[in-house]
């Protein structure tokens, strides 16, 4: 089952970002945790790292300070040098697009191969802009 974090107003849905399997995600914020918290979980970014990953939303307002936090986040990741995709669907979108990472923050990418932390600066944008929630489904 996959991650699927988007925007609606009323019925209508603004933006949304596949973001992969919650493993991916999970594996993504432990990566923040271990790499740039030191370890201790929520310590510099709690409303990336505290939200549960399987239910909920993020508020407006909420959005504001991830927006903030996802922005340090990959300042953070370009500092750090790139791996390999971890998934074997990332593998596979990253061969298909020609993708090579160079920095930490290239790793991560959403199921269309773009930079999940830039889709996600984008959806609060969205989220800010139209004063919506991000939701999790």
């Amino acid at each position: 089952m996959g991650l699927y974090l988007c925007v609606f107003e009323e019925d209508e849905e603004l933006e949304g970002v596949e973001v992969g399997s919650y493993s991916d995600f999970e594996f993504f914020r432990s990566c923040v945790t271990d790499l740039l918290e030191q370890g201790s979980a929520g310590s510099r970014f709690p409303t990336l790292i505290n939200h549960a990953d399987s239910d909920g939303e993020w508020s407006p307002a909420e959005s504001e300070t991830l927006k903030a936090e996802l922005l340090s986040i990959l300042e953070g990741f370009r500092q750090l040098p790139g791996s390999q995709f971890r998934a074997k669907w990332q593998q596979e979108v990253g061969d298909s697009l020609g993708l090579k990472t160079s920095s930490l923050d290239e790793t991560f990418i959403d199921v269309d191969g773009e930079p999940l932390l830039e889709r996600l600066v984008h959806l609060c944008d969205v989220a800010i802009d139209r004063d919506c929630p991000i939701l999790f489904q």
